[in-house]
């Protein structure tokens, strides 16, 4: 398939496809006249592509971990996106937590006693 055909499968630009070419993520076969031809590895590359981005994988983590059959082979890159990613789901949580009482809370933030508890610890830990 062309590289239209490709982007228009994922709803992506075009221009997606050539930069993640230009990172060595995808390897398109070339026609006679310089053409891209896609083929079903191809797909399932976007796919996986597509898949690393939604776990919060940057491109060029992407690409290190796909310069292999084995991610295990970047076990060190992997253990510490999956740190991070604890780090933002308990952060998530925490946010939940705080929205669902102050939707159950009768105060105001300002009156409420829980949320003021959160906002002095804000103010005790500085970033």
């Amino acid at each position: 398939m062309t590289i239209g055909e490709l982007a228009q499968r994922f709803g992506l630009g075009t221009h997606v496809l050539r930069y993640w070419e230009s990172m060595g993520l995808l390897e398109p076969a070339r026609r006679a006249g310089g053409q891209r031809l896609y083929e079903h590895a191809d797909l399932e590359r976007v796919a996986l592509i597509l898949m690393g981005k939604e776990a919060g994988l940057t491109l060029g983590e992407l690409a290190t971990v796909l310069s292999t059959a084995d991610p295990r082979d970047h076990r060190d890159l992997l253990y510490h996106h999956v740190q991070e990613l604890e780090r933002r789901i308990a952060q998530a949580r925490a946010a939940k937590e705080l929205i669902e009482h102050a939707l159950a809370c009768p105060r105001s933030l300002a009156e409420c006693e829980h949320a003021r508890e959160h906002i002095a610890a804000r103010i005790r830990f500085r970033r």
